[in-house]
């Protein structure tokens, strides 16, 4: 197995990708690109900085130490990184933790591609949300951006921590605004429309968006959404 990973950003705590306080680790590189996918800047197969996994268990460790429920996994397409992904997976696992913290596994793959391309992934994950981002099929779906997208819980912390988020529905879905060095970051599931009436606030308040990573036209190879 490979030990190293593409990455294009993490952040602890992340409150709106699963239950709880959770760091959120994604992956650069994605080969589906589906269209109106609001991560562009995590398409490019060499964009995002290298680590190991080793470096990513320790930022783990750190997140556990500070209260972290649980790890969120997303991109890019985190099964096209499967054997460095379950490398990190395999360490989390041996970690002790002095209550039960869950992964979870987002994919652009259906369950069946999924455990097709990533059987050891999976085998570690607590849950997974599986299937392509549909911009024509919204949804109120928590924790997922279009109607037809799975959350699949697939061991016994996963069904206790899951199974009643299956068919949940929320009126809006929230999400997270934060800022570090690179620029502003964006966390969540939005709806359609809602990045565009960000911009529009934010215009008519005197800030302009630049470098963003659901701009149409050429995918953006930042590692984060900036606000300039």
């Amino acid at each position: 197995m490979s030990g190293d990973l593409r990455v294009a950003r993490v952040h602890f705590p992340v409150t709106v990708l699963g239950p709880g306080n959770r760091l959120g680790l994604w992956v650069q590189g994605c080969g589906l690109a589906c269209p109106g996918c609001m991560s562009r800047d995590t398409w490019a197969r060499d964009g995002g900085t290298a680590m190991t996994a080793e470096s990513l268990a320790v930022m783990w460790r750190d997140a556990l130490a500070r209260g972290a429920d649980g790890i969120t996994v997303s991109g890019g397409e985190p099964l096209d990184q499967a054997d460095g992904l379950a490398d990190l997976l395999g360490r989390i696992r041996r970690l002790p933790a002095a209550r039960p913290a869950d992964i979870l596994v987002y994919t652009g793959y259906e369950l069946a591609e999924a455990r097709r391309r990533g059987p050891a992934v999976l085998a570690l994950a607590d849950a997974v949300i599986t299937g392509r981002y549909q911009v024509a099929e919204p949804t109120s779906l928590i924790w997922r951006g279009s109607a037809n997208q799975r959350l699949v819980p697939l061991t016994a912390l996963g069904r206790e921590r899951y199974l009643e988020y299956v068919g949940a529905q929320t009126a809006r879905p929230a999400v997270q605004i934060g800022s570090d060095a690179d620029g502003y970051w964006l966390v969540g599931v939005p709806r359609r429309g809602d990045l565009r009436r960000l911009e529009v606030e934010l215009g008519q308040r005197g800030i302009k968006l630049s470098g963003v990573s659901w701009r149409r036209g050429p995918v953006e190879t930042r590692s984060r959404e900036e606000i300039r």
